[in-house]
């Protein structure tokens, strides 16, 4: 129980820090490409209102974000769901590899919006399948709208004293659960914040801190979602000590 209650603490941590680095490219995104590169509800909508006054030309950006968005999540969850021992290291370390082309594009004045556009949500497409839960709570990375209803619906369960479905112990509860939810969209918004103050002033450079948090954590990181292989072994007794 003590091993399980630390796992969940350290991917909790996770996920607020990469929530953060996803809120700081999105506002990135925003400020500096005048498009979202995570979240797709506000593209699904600019794309459908531009689509339907014909003006095509500026329904293209956030068209071209959800294309590699998918396509990152195809790709995020197809090396999450691999018989590699750390597969989320292999996720982290192509996003960092992402930022660098994008960082690399502006350091050197090859800047091009539409390829920054599909290379960062790319990149925030995988991100979500390196870390889906904290504990028994789903989580997202990358968009808010789901952890706010589900900030909801646990605050709404709690006050109606609804009984939490596969309780991991006497620590969780839907506030328990709310709180983690919570600490996740403060973790985007904070990132956010960042972006503006970096992309207002240090614009070149705004980039480079993202980049290499990722490609720490691609490195060094041991807490996330594990593979397929890792699943399995999760399973049999005694090897949950050994496989982390």
């Amino acid at each position: 129980m003590k091993l399980l209650l630390h796992e969940t603490r350290v991917d909790w941590a996770l996920a607020i820090f990469l929530a953060l680095i996803a809120g700081y490219l999105d506002g990135y995104g925003f400020l500096v490409l005048g498009t979202y590169v995570s979240f797709m509800s506000g593209n699904t909508t600019i794309t459908g209102l531009r689509s339907g006054q014909d003006n095509f030309h500026s329904a293209l950006p956030s068209a071209i974000a959800i294309v590699f968005f998918v396509t990152g999540s195809f790709l995020g969850n197809l090396f999450a769901q691999s018989r590699l021992r750390h597969s989320h290291r292999l996720i982290f370390g192509v996003i960092a590899g992402l930022l660098a082309t994008v960082a690399g594009l502006e350091r050197h004045g090859l800047w091009n919006a539409p390829a920054e556009i599909a290379l960062l949500s790319l990149a925030m497409g995988m991100m979500n399948p390196a870390l889906s839960k904290v504990g028994a709570e789903s989580v997202s990375l990358t968009f808010v709208t789901g952890t706010l209803n589900r900030i909801g619906g646990h605050l709404a369960a709690a006050a109606g004293r609804e009984p939490l479905p596969e309780g991991q112990g006497p620590g969780d509860s839907h506030l328990a659960r709310a709180r983690i939810d919570a600490s996740v969209w403060s973790g985007f918004l904070v990132g956010a914040g960042l972006s503006g103050m970096a992309g207002s002033h240090f614009r070149m450079w705004a980039l480079l801190p993202p980049c290499v948090v990722m490609i720490a954590l691609g490195l060094f990181s041991e807490c996330a979602t594990p593979s397929t292989e890792e699943r399995l072994n999760l399973r049999s007794p005694g090897v949950r000590s050994v496989v982390r």
